[in-house]
């Protein structure tokens, strides 16, 4: 068992034109007792201060890919992001031995993702927490991608233990939704909640496993010889988020109007379809599996 948490930093703004993170630390900077808890200690930060200021994702590149321990101690790396990745970096962590026990970090998308949450960790106590908020609002999604805490690279990383990432959309970038807003401040007091209950040794009453989706890679848009967009996300899977794809299924439609298919051996499920903030990449969707995440062996099986 993992010792007790003392230490949370809740952090919005890590995008600077999602706001409903950005707004939820303001409004828990001026009600700080909505956040405080008994058992630890939980600080609230605005990660991307320049981006919130111009209402941009970044303002050189995307805050939430400079995490990584190499980036990190590599003097080579002063744009601005890198620079505030180290910033963040000396002030929660540092990462080889955080101060920080656990971030909680929020985003917003404009994908029909609904209430996703984000665990990178197969540690017993983050997976409890996913299906601890899960229990509470069935409609959340499990995006689970267990990955190497000091090599991965988002900002949830600095944490001892990791984080945890709620993801809600969809929702135009620079705007506020009082719906996205609602489910997300939910959704990151349940997370407290369950760490108190935790802590403080209160029943749980967790299920061994539940159902969720695990990534398997970002797939590009088609692209011509110069490397300019020439088709789109198709309208039948425009907002499908999280529906089967199968081999066959229409997955883009070219500037002229043709379909382009799904040509994989096997069905797989479609998650940030068409969002906005990938565009610079040229990324029209990730595909996903469907899984079965297990938290007495903190592993997960395929089953779909």
């Amino acid at each position: 068992m993992n010792d007790p948490i003392k230490h949370v930093a809740i952090t919005g703004g890590t995008h600077g034109n999602e706001l409903t993170g950005v707004h939820l630390v303001r409004h828990w900077q001026s009600q700080p007792a909505e956040v405080r808890r008994s058992s630890f200690s939980t600080e609230l930060h605005l990660t991307n201060p320049r981006a919130i200021k111009k209402v941009r994702r970044y303002i050189d590149q995307d805050l939430n890919r400079q995490f990584s321990i190499q980036d990190l101690k590599n003097p080579e790396l002063k744009s601005y992001e890198q620079q505030q990745a180290k910033s963040l970096d000396a002030l929660l962590g540092p990462k080889e031995n955080p101060r920080v026990d656990f971030i909680i970090d929020m985003h917003t998308t404009t994908a029909n993702m609904g209430m996703t949450l984000v665990f990178n960790s197969s540690d017993p106590l983050v997976i409890g927490m996913a299906f601890y908020i899960k229990q509470k609002m069935p409609h959340a999604t499990l995006f689970y991608e267990p990955v190497d805490r000091l090599g991965h690279n988002f900002l949830t990383s600095i944490g001892r233990i990791g984080g945890f990432l709620i993801e809600v959309g969809p929702i135009a970038q620079g705007l506020l939704n009082y719906q996205v807003y609602s489910d997300t401040q939910k959704a990151v007091l349940y997370a407290l909640d369950y760490l108190e209950k935790r802590n403080t040794g209160q029943p749980l009453d967790l299920p061994k496993e539940m159902a969720g989706y695990q990534f398997i890679e970002k797939i590009p848009l088609p692209e011509n010889s110069e490397g300019e967009i020439t088709a789109m996300v198709h309208p039948n899977l425009q907002d499908k988020d999280y529906h089967e794809i199968k081999p066959g299924d229409p997955l883009f439609i070219t500037l002229a109007g043709d379909t382009i298919v799904y040509d994989g051996e096997t069905s797989v499920y479609g998650a940030f379809i068409n969002e906005a903030a990938y565009y610079d990449q040229h990324i029209g969707l990730s595909f996903m599996k469907s899984i079965k995440i297990n938290l007495e062996n903190s592993g997960s099986e395929n089953y779909g």
